[in-house]
């Protein structure tokens, strides 16, 4: 009896490890571009797709079917910008003194799981509190939480002063003098020392404030704010160590500097003259609008109380720029991945970037390529995610109705799966 049971176990499991997830979807788009294709399946063996056949293939018995067969089918969304342990309001500017790192911890969880069920199953964090999204990205890679795929910057790099030093706006008696472990450098020897502090600490990418910015306590968004010999420092380190870097960066000369410098990504570009598109097309550096952000502290600044008096001004003056600039990289060519600030905006909302990107003038099907085959080229992850192919990582998401009609419906996403699992359905 006892060898009995143990055949019928062994052919049970044989049997549960051969079955498949088949989703029936109505319409294709696959994240390369190409037109879309109609009433397909997607063959899912465990976290990756086997196959996608034509017309809708009617499971085995150990199958499980999904039926999309009314919906859009897409991959999943990467956002390259986002600031998971954090969100803007009222009382942020307060929260570094009252909260505990574990308390930043539990709002990037939190947060996490709203980018999630938007659709984002892959996201770029380019600066956090208390490196707490290295610790977020492995519990979530080794299934012990749920939550979006993280690349992490933990903690980003600025000068005395600069738009991250963490110690902006404090008393004298208690911004002591930060320093590379904080984040904070001055002069080459230091940028590389901080570079390979990220990289101690295990940061998939380095993070570098070029210039001034909005939300820091101090007068000047625009200005360059690291020399070429800091950023020649930072880029060769960096390259030495196989991680790229993103430039925050408003002001024209801050972002010569860093493209020249070598830098991956240009994020914000509010100030973008035809010399920084022509550089960027040049040398392939990838431009992250994140236009949403602007469009909510632009928002913000008409409203009393919600901003610092010195942070005010900025916001009022960058964020009608900013998605005009954006309408002018557009017809130049720029190379564009998707990319929101949310920290800045709420959290779950970054799909409304999809929308700010047609208004200004990219096609729907471009917008959607930024925030997938794109995004992943970005992060050297094309290999695994971005297109829904055979071999890939099963990411997907689906909405009701046309996004290539209507890109707003990409704001309300009614399926996701992530590695093969369902999250919202």
């Amino acid at each position: 009896m006892i060898w009995r049971a143990l055949a019928l176990a062994t052919v049970f499991a044989a049997a549960t490890a051969n079955a498949d997830t088949l989703i029936h979807a109505g319409t294709l788009i696959d994240g390369s571009g190409d037109e879309p294709r109609a009433n397909v399946t997607l063959r899912i063996d465990g976290t990756r797709i086997r196959a996608i056949e034509d017309g809708f293939i009617p499971g085995g018995a150990d199958d499980t079917v999904i039926d999309l067969s009314t919906m859009t089918v897409l991959p999943g969304f990467i956002d390259l910008h986002t600031h998971l342990s954090s969100e803007l309001s009222r009382t942020s500017y307060q929260e570094r003194f009252t909260l505990n790192d574990a308390d930043f911890a539990l709002k990037a969880y939190g947060n996490g799981i709203k980018t999630l069920h938007a659709g984002f199953t892959t996201v770029r964090d380019l600066g956090d509190m208390g490196n707490v999204t290295i610790s977020l990205r492995d519990a979530i890679a080794r299934g012990q939480l749920d939550g979006p795929r993280i690349f992490t910057a933990a903690t980003s790099l600025a000068t005395t002063g600069g738009h991250a030093d963490p110690t902006n706006g404090w008393a004298r008696k208690i911004a002591g003098d930060p320093a590379p472990i904080n984040g904070v450098v001055n002069g080459p020897a230091d940028a590389r020392k901080a570079v390979r502090q990220r990289y101690k600490e295990r940061a998939d990418w380095i993070k570098i404030t070029a210039t001034g910015g909005v939300l820091s306590l101090a007068k000047n968004g625009q200005n360059p704010q690291f020399s070429d010999a800091e950023l020649t420092a930072l880029i060769e380190t960096a390259n030495d160590y196989d991680l790229k870097v993103a430039a925050h960066a408003h002001g024209t000369e801050g972002m010569l500097r860093a493209i020249r410098a070598g830098v991956t990504t240009i994020e914000h570009g509010t100030y973008m003259t035809p010399e920084v598109m022509r550089e960027m097309r040049r040398r392939g550096t990838y431009y992250v609008p994140t236009i949403l952000a602007g469009v909510w502290v632009g928002e913000l600044a008409q409203k009393d109380g919600m901003l610092p008096a010195v942070v005010r001004p900025k916001a009022a003056a960058i964020g009608p720029q900013i998605q005009d600039t954006f309408a002018s990289a557009v017809k130049a060519g720029v190379p564009i991945a998707f990319g929101t600030d949310s920290g800045v905006s709420p959290h779950g909302m970054n799909a409304r970037e999809f929308q700010l990107m047609v208004e200004a003038g990219m096609t729907p099907m471009d917008a959607i390529r930024s925030a997938t085959a794109i995004a992943a080229r970005v992060l050297g992850a094309e290999n695994d995610f971005g297109t829904l192919e055979a071999g890939k990582l099963a990411d997907v998401v689906a909405v009701n109705g046309d996004p290539l009609a209507n890109i707003e419906r990409l704001q309300s996403i009614a399926f996701v799966m992530k590695e093969g699992r369902v999250f919202k359905h």
